[in-house]
């Protein structure tokens, strides 16, 4: 049996809104990566306004919208590969060939622009294959197991900064983004796999016990990362900063994720940020776009040397808008983006790109 694309009435909504937000936070902190810095280039001014600017992108932004994309990823995975298999298809097959999509598109990007993650995505997305058929207790019990291998990790290298490189280097391994990313990413696949995304009202005591311990947990590493920022800075402190923004990127990822479905289970709130979801709904195409229209087109017509965080702000929010009009205009023709229906060509061997 042949399998089509998801179609538009299977989509669940929250996650095309919440995609379609975290895209707006990864372009973010990417847009200065969009210029290629050399030693001759000035340095970036965080006085005033960017200062405050670059704190917050600190502590509320960095690694904290990947890491809800990838809770996505996994979600999707699940929703992907179940579907295939109750329309009796080949789905780890399909799976594969969508993953392999994904590394070619990934590869091509990053020879474009050296921060692309697609193809990272692609190659980490091969080890969530062997949990597809695992009970939802034990891919919860992996989670656990490598958030606090990773956690262990950070603090270790905290610990051990300058006294024991060996060790120091086995723990860096460990508490690397890659470990963030499959944790979300083996999140995402428990939070499908037990139906939470679609049952948040009914399920609501789980969600506001997950928002408490997160938003306790987020408190706490953002207060330490305030109380380092005020401190000279020399390497030590940059160090325990960076380390400190990675311990708290789980649980404010979590806290942000607990807190829009949440809210997204208002149907007011749900219409209100419908063109959001829009956006998130043409991501693969809308994700590679931002850098050809930011690095490409508006930084080099602005002849900027350097992007402040108030620039990246700017940058940020025009791209977005351009690509807000662009998603609603090809969304009333089309079914899917224009890299997404490549994408499921190359995933299904066929797709029906007009809307019926």
């Amino acid at each position: 049996m042949k399998l089509q694309p998801v179609s538009n009435k299977e989509r669940i909504v929250s996650l095309d809104i919440i995609r379609g937000i975290a895209l707006f936070g990864i372009m973010l902190i990417n847009v200065p990566a969009y210029i290629f810095y050399t030693s001759d280039i000035p340095p970036i001014d965080y006085s005033g306004l960017n200062g405050v600017l670059h704190t917050l992108y600190l502590i509320f932004v960095e690694k904290k919208f990947f890491s809800i994309f990838s809770f996505l990823f996994g979600a999707g995975f699940y929703i992907f590969i179940s579907r295939a298999e109750k329309r009796g298809d080949r789905y780890y097959v399909r799976y594969i060939r969508r993953l392999l999509a994904l590394l070619v598109f990934g590869i091509i990007h990053i020879i474009l622009w050296w921060g692309d993650i697609l193809a990272f995505y692609a190659i980490l997305g091969f080890f969530l294959l062997p949990f597809y058929k695992r009970r939802p207790r034990t891919i919860l019990i992996w989670s656990g197991i490598l958030t606090s291998l990773c956690g262990i990790s950070l603090l270790g290298s905290m610990v051990l900064y300058q006294s024991n490189v060996q060790l120091l280097s086995i723990f860096s391994f460990f508490g690397n983004d890659a470990f963030v990313i499959f944790i979300m990413f083996l999140l995402g696949l428990y939070a499908a796999k037990t139906n939470l995304i679609a049952e948040v009202s009914t399920r609501i005591r789980t969600f506001k016990v997950t928002q408490a311990i997160t938003l306790v947990l987020s408190v706490i590493f953002t207060l330490g990362v305030l109380w380092l920022n005020v401190k000279p800075e020399i390497e030590v402190v940059e160090f325990y900063k960076k380390s400190l923004i990675s311990l708290g990127a789980i649980p404010m990822a979590v806290f942000y994720l607990t807190t829009l479905f949440r809210m997204l289970e208002n149907k007011r709130v749900q219409k209100m940020f419908r063109p959001v979801g829009l956006v998130g709904q043409m991501a693969f195409t809308n994700y590679i776009g931002q850098d050809l229209i930011g690095g490409r087109i508006i930084i080099p017509l602005i002849g900027l040397q350097v992007i402040s965080p108030l620039w990246a702000l700017i940058i940020a929010i025009v791209i977005y808008m351009i690509q807000l009009i662009f998603s609603m205009i090809w969304l009333s023709y089309f079914s899917y983006g224009p890299l997404e229906c490549v994408w499921r060509f190359l995933t299904y061997g066929k797709v029906r790109m007009k809307k019926s």
